[in-house]
């Protein structure tokens, strides 16, 4: 019988829950599963209970393969009005990550004022889980930011901005299980649920939560399909091809600069120098020709028979050099 190729690296891989099509098609199934992990997810990143939640789809079912125009985004609008956008977000590429959510959370806060409403509106909140380490300073792995005064107190709770650095997250491997939060056990799933070494870890931990266990089965029922290595192969390389134009773009830009300000720091140094040149040679001179009138003004005072000290006192110069006059 003739071996069946498929894209599955063995029968036991799974899905990489950090590519955006999986992290997205774990949320957004129009399933029991799906929603259970939907909710038990923001419910542990918010630290309160959400019960009822709509996702607001932003395009094309996920299970499409043509994905080219997709986005990854995951929206949520609570029961209360509130709205949360959800991403997973694997480089900070141009390290204006802040900015960007700064932007897309202000959009969706935006979107809740409407006409003729007063400020009074529902919160919003950008949700991402990232894939590199935002702030080295801070060693906690959940970091949540919103607007407040200089002395620290808030001057709004509107606009909230949420990151789960997976960084940090990989340093708390092997911590005990009692000893996680609910938040940091969703980042342990994440990081590690496609690393075969931390299999037994991270399945301990997702017997814990109920809302774990629906979407660490999700991964595992996605994991079956053929169509589903096929969308994250394509991800990938989509992602590794733009990675590699974008070093060597960055490479070819910094030596162009690199032999653009080589000429320029020669340019401005050859004139740095002749103008220091200038200086040092206009002041050596004026020197020069003071030196000079002294000696023709002591030379006539010693042929008057002016005594020595006096001339070296008048003209600045030293009784030996009086003397060779």
């Amino acid at each position: 019988m003739a071996k069946i190729s498929t894209l599955r690296p063995s029968p036991t891989a799974l899905l990489n829950p950090r590519c955006d099509s999986v992290f997205k098609s774990i949320f957004t199934k129009n399933t029991k599963e799906s929603k259970l992990a939907l909710k038990g997810f923001i419910s542990a990143i918010l630290g309160h209970e959400i019960t009822n939640l709509r996702v607001v789809q932003n395009e094309e079912p996920v299970n499409l393969i043509d994905e080219k125009q997709m986005s990854f985004d995951v929206n949520v609008t609570f029961e209360n009005g509130e709205k949360a956008e959800i991403e997973m977000q694997g480089r900070d590429y141009a390290s204006e990550y802040d900015m960007r959510s700064e932007v897309h959370v202000a959009k969706l806060l935006s979107s809740n004022n409407k006409r003729g409403r007063n400020y009074d509106v529902p919160k919003a909140y950008q949700i991402s889980v990232l894939n590199f380490e935002f702030d080295k300073d801070d060693n906690s792995p959940i970091l949540w930011y919103t607007m407040r005064k200089d002395d620290g107190g808030k001057l709004s709770d509107r606009l909230n901005i949420i990151y789960l650095d997976l960084v940090k997250i990989r340093r708390l491997v092997n911590k005990p299980i009692s000893e996680l939060t609910k938040a940091e056990k969703w980042g342990v799933l994440f990081a590690f649920r496609d690393n075969e070494k931390q299999q037994d870890y991270v399945t301990r931990i997702v017997k814990t939560e109920e809302a774990l266990m629906a979407a660490d089965s999700i991964v595992r029922k996605m994991s079956k399909s053929e169509a589903e290595w096929f969308i994250q192969n394509s991800r990938e390389n989509a992602v590794w091809d733009y990675n590699f134009f974008m070093y060597h773009a960055k490479k070819k830009a910094q030596n162009e600069g690199h032999e653009k300000g080589l000429k320029e720091g020669l340019k401005e140094g050859l004139e740095e120098g002749l103008k220091e040149g200038h200086e040092v040679g206009l002041k050596e001179g004026l020197a020069q020709g003071e030196h000079n009138k002294a000696c023709k003004v002591a030379k006539i005072l010693k042929q008057a028979g002016i005594d020595i000290s006096l001339i070296t006192k008048s003209t600045g110069l030293s009784p030996e050099e009086i003397a060779t006059l």
